[in-house]
């Protein structure tokens, strides 16, 4: 195995084989990620008839994981950056394999829930460790983009075979053996991390900001529960006094970035229009991929009537096709340039968004399947081409915030997706569905009338007749939902693909032949942009070569850091 770098055309240092087979080992965790939240998309029906959470509590069951990674991504990179990246990264496979034990075992919602926060704690520190490896490792541009679309194909990978893996075990165990995968996955990482990852840390980094972190968290969370409360038909006043609070912790924490010398999220990458513009990408098409694949797993479940690894086989196609769009990305931005690939794709999705808004309740699978596949390739090229625009727009020492502002976009509109697009949808379902008068007891129509996983529920307790009127209605009104939310979609999309087009146009096509290239000229009012420029890298950031510390493999045996 070559183990002597050489270097690129540009003067870089290209990856040896040690840091391909690391690459390997950080695939391990971006896998189990995206495997654990699409298993737990097939085991909701079963973990619903088990536990008998409310409405409320399944869309915290399903989304407080995202949730929690959203808000503790921004802390997690920094502190990667700062006690080392590779260290992070064991401690929160530790974390997160213990958490995922105690998932597999809760006995009721609220435990659950509990677990799942833990999870996401965890899951935290996972994602933007390893993004920030990546950009460390591999430091030629051409292969950092090669290790990016690998990366994210795992990511893909995991969305692909969590439907089978999910459905064979749902077909002969309890839910809880979901959360079982997790535990020799963490333990593998454990094990060949220290042999195949170098450490990187910035000793140059100021001293973690807690009250920044409490900021984040109370900035995030209260918006999120006012959208459920106003779409659970809660009190209004509530809903619109917590997502105030929230808005104002959030401007709160933005002026207090402003002023930190060490800020726990340094809000200057910002000034970098593809960055920015990147991010804003990234989050849309999360937030609208993530509330739809939540309403079509149910619906190929429990409208389709499909059981949970028929559902999971009929999942895998466009998952397939959007890791082979996704590893098509690269070469393919060679080409037409990235923005186009970007921007293009979006449009394609858009394409598949409009398929499913006029998906009917019965008979509907195969346009599903279909419209599922155009999005799934429309957005598999862009998403490791915004990453590598992302990690590549900052310099080595601000990886990890870097990183870690990616992974918050992509999650945090995940969790945004299944919270806004799931309530929306569970909004229009309360709407639709319609419970024969008579039929039950007041618990039973209350639970119908909330999801149709508690209308199935019902109908199981009512004579032949009533419960196929029952649910028919329910399969209309949840139709219905998914119908709305598609709609949705396709404005998402067409919006920011026009976006994309005009904003990421240029960036990251080159990267810079020299360090004067990159930083350009430092402007002595920081606080003014200078709209005439658009460099790749932040100038704000950059510190001597000497500010990233390397231990382990690939350490300089004189004890140079690089």
């Amino acid at each position: 195995m070559n183990t002597t770098p050489s270097l690129s055309r540009s003067g870089t240092p290209r990856a040896t084989g040690r840091e391909w087979l690391g690459l390997g080992v950080l695939a391990l965790p971006t896998l189990l990620l995206s495997l654990d939240m699409s298993v737990l998309y097939l085991a909701l029906p079963h973990l619903a008839a088990d536990l008998r959470p409310t409405g409320a509590q399944t869309l915290w069951i399903m989304d407080v994981y995202g949730f929690m990674i959203a808000g503790f991504l921004i802390t997690m990179g920094t502190l990667g950056d700062r006690i080392g990246r590779r260290r992070l990264l064991m401690i929160g496979a530790t974390a997160f394999g213990l958490a995922s034990v105690a998932a597999a075992f809760s006995t009721s919602a609220e435990m659950l829930i509990a677990t799942r926060t833990l999870m996401g704690v965890a899951g935290a520190t996972l994602m933007p460790s390893t993004l920030a490896l990546i950009s460390n490792m591999f430091r030629d541009p051409a292969q950092r983009a090669v290790a990016i679309s690998v990366w994210t194909s795992c990511f893909m990978g995991g969305t692909a075979i969590g439907p089978v893996v999910g459905g064979v075990l749902l077909q002969w165990f309890w839910w809880g053996s979901v959360f079982l995968l997790g535990v020799p996955v963490m333990l593998l990482l454990l094990v060949c991390a220290p042999l195949l990852l170098p450490e990187y840390r910035d000793p140059a980094a100021g001293r973690l900001d807690l009250f920044s972190v409490a900021l984040s968290l109370a900035a995030i969370l209260p918006v999120i529960y006012g959208l459920k409360t106003a779409a659970e038909g809660g009190s209004g006043v509530t809903a619109l006094g917590t997502v105030l609070v929230g808005t104002a912790m959030g401007a709160w924490f933005v002026r207090r970035q402003l002023r930190l010398p060490d800020p726990l999220l340094d809000l200057r990458l910002f000034r970098v229009r593809s960055f920015s513009a990147a991010l804003a990408t990234m989050m849309a098409g999360a937030v609208a991929m993530g509330g739809t694949f939540l309403l079509l797993s149910q619906y190929l479940q429990l409208v389709a009537g499909n059981s949970p690894l028929v559902a999971g086989l009929w999942l895998v196609p466009p998952a397939l096709a959007m890791i082979v769009s996704t590893m098509c990305g690269p070469p393919l931005a060679q080409r037409i340039g990235r923005a186009n690939v970007i921007g293009g794709g979006m449009f394609v999705s858009a394409l598949g968004f409009l398929l499913l808004v006029f998906v009917p309740a019965e008979g509907g699978t195969g346009m599903v399947v279909l419209g599922l596949l155009l999005t799934s390739v429309g957005l598999g090229p862009g998403a490791a081409l915004i990453a590598d625009i992302v990690v590549g727009s900052a310099p080595r020492e601000k990886a990890g915030s870097a990183a870690s502002m990616s992974e918050t976009s992509g999650e945090f509109g995940i969790a945004i997706g299944v919270a806004l697009l799931g309530s929306l949808a569970a909004a229009v379902y309360r709407t639709r569905v319609e419970v024969p008068e008579g039929a039950t007891d007041r618990a039973g129509e209350e639970a119908a009338q909330q999801t149709l996983v508690g209308a199935a529920g019902t109908a199981g307790e009512l004579p032949p007749q009533q419960a196929a009127a029952l649910l028919e209605s329910a399969r209309e009104a949840f139709t219905a939902g998914l119908n709305v939310t598609a709609g949705f979609g396709i404005v998402a999309m067409v919006v920011f693909g026009a976006v994309a087009l005009r904003m990421l146009r240029g960036a990251g096509e080159a990267a810079p032949e020299t360090p004067e290239e990159a930083i350009g000229e430092r402007s002595d009012q920081p606080d003014q942009i200078d709209d005439s420029t658009e460099p790749d890298r932040a100038d704000e950031f950059v510190r001597p070569a000497e500010s990233v510390q390397v231990t382990g493999p690939d350490a300089d045996p004189t004890g140079r850091t690089r």
